[in-house]
């Protein structure tokens, strides 16, 4: 999709080469990769190669999103794929809210991912959302703050959102929800507590409905929905990488110490 605004300074797609093990990480709806930046560096810390992406109409200005759809922001994310698989030999997904949602829909479409990282994906209700559709069918909608606990945290979001992409975004959430019984691999899922966003009930929905023989919910007790930039940000990062270095030496995983 062709946008016609400049990307806002700190919201660029990053990539960190490394090792042949490649981790793809999603931002969520509004956001952009800064959001997951600090993620990013610590597991290219660790010797992995990561790439993040930013979706379509994000991180510019929200006239570009207007003119997204879902199949837009699902495609930026198989590029980012379709990138990583030419550097690296072995691909994890990590997602966050509407970007674990996009990471199901890849791991649903792409059996060779090895493991996959949700971080208080949406699947089901998003009411915040949908109360703002009741009230406004149509234009933009004012966005709150974005939902981080941490005092002082900043995440690069638009002020204004169009009800079009609210719209999509339930969409996706919907047509992904119909592919839950067909995603098998590892998963390790976060879920905040307190969301303030996303009902911490969507993480307990996608446990139940994929496939996969190992996939431990995390419980986040000082985070709000924006958890990779919240005050447990340093035991996400951890957790993944110690995730990921579980499914590359084990043929199967039972716990995480």
């Amino acid at each position: 999709m062709y946008e016609q605004f400049p990307v806002i300074p700190g919201a660029s797609s990053f990539f960190f080469k490394g090792n042949d093990i490649g981790i793809l990480i999603s931002h969520g709806f509004n956001g952009t990769p800064q959001s997951v930046r600090f993620l990013g560096e610590y597991l290219a810390s660790k010797g992995f190669s990561v790439h993040a992406p930013r979706l379509s109409g994000h991180g510019t200005h929200y006239r570009d999103m207007e003119r997204c759809t879902c199949k837009d922001w699902i495609n930026s994310l198989e590029e980012g794929y379709r990138f990583l698989k030419q550097h690296c030999r072995e691909i994890f997904v990590i997602g966050q809210s509407m970007g674990g949602t996009l990471t199901l829909n890849l791991a649903e479409k792409y059996t060779d991912i090895r493991g996959i990282v949700l971080i208080n994906a949406a699947i089901n209700s998003i009411p915040v959302l949908e109360k703002c559709l009741l009230e406004q069918q149509l234009g933009l909608i004012d966005e709150a703050d974005p939902d981080i606990k941490a005092p002082g945290a900043k995440e690069i979001t638009y002020d204004k959102v169009p009800a079009s992409s609210i719209r999509e975004l339930l969409a996706v959430m919907q047509e992904t929800h119909q592919k839950l019984s067909r995603i098998n691999c590892p998963a390790l899922l976060f879920q905040s507590i307190e969301d303030h966003v996303v009902p911490p009930e969507n993480t307990n929905e996608i446990a139940a409905g994929i496939r996969s023989t190992f996939k431990p919910i995390i419980p986040l007790r000082n985070s709000y929905h924006v958890a990779s930039l919240d005050q447990e940000k340093e035991q996400i990062a951890e957790q993944c990488s110690l995730f990921i270095q579980k499914v590359m030496h084990k043929n199967t995983i039972t716990a995480i110490e």
